[in-house]
C-alpha cells in the first residue's frame, strides 16, 4: 500500500502526498485524546479541590485563620492551584486545537505552521499538539518569541 499518490482528498500542499500514514495519524489522534483526558482529569481534580475548600471554609485551617502566617499559606496554596488550572487550561486548548486541525485536514496535519515543512513523526509522538518543526521552533526561541 505504499503508493506515491495521495488518496482522493488526502494531499499535502501542491498536491504532494501526505507525510503521515493513516496509522501514524490514528496513533497521533489516540495520543491527543489521551492527553486531553489527562488534562481534563487534572482540571477536574482542581475543581473538586476548590469545591471542597469552599465547602469546608477554604481549608482544614478554617477555624485558625486568624494567624497571618496561616492566611498567607492559604493564599499561596490557592494561587498555586489557580496557576495549575490556568496552565492545564492552556494545554487543553492546544490539544483541542490540534484535534480540530487533525479532523479538519488530516493530509496537512503535522506540517509546520511557520515553514510548511513536515514535522517529524518522532516530535509529534512526543508532543502531539506541536505546530512547528524543531528547526523553526528553535528559530522562534532564538528571537525570543
Amino acid at each position: 500500500m505504499s503508493s506515491s499518490r495521495a488518496p482522493e482528498g488526502m494531499g499535502g500542499p501542491n498536491g504532494e502526498a501526505p507525510h503521515l500514514s493513516r496509522q501514524q495519524l490514528a496513533h497521533l489522534e489516540e495520543r491527543l485524546l489521551e492527553e486531553r483526558a489527562r488534562a481534563l482529569r487534572g482540571l477536574g481534580l482542581f475543581s473538586e479541590t476548590s469545591k471542597r475548600g469552599r465547602r469546608f471554609g477554604e481549608s482544614d485551617l478554617a477555624g485558625h485563620t486568624d494567624h497571618m502566617a496561616d492566611q498567607g499559606t492559604e493564599a499561596m496554596e490557592r494561587e498555586k492551584a489557580a496557576a495549575f488550572a490556568t496552565k492545564e487550561g492552556r494545554y487543553l486548548y492546544r490539544i483541542e486545537e490540534a484535534l480540530r486541525r487533525l479532523y479538519a485536514d488530516p493530509a496537512n496535519f503535522g506540517r509546520c505552521h511557520g515553514t510548511g515543512k513536515p514535522i517529524e513523526f518522532e516530535r509529534l509522538d512526543a508532543l502531539p499538539h506541536a505546530r512547528y518543526c524543531i528547526e523553526y521552533k528553535r528559530e522562534l526561541e532564538a528571537r525570543g518569541e
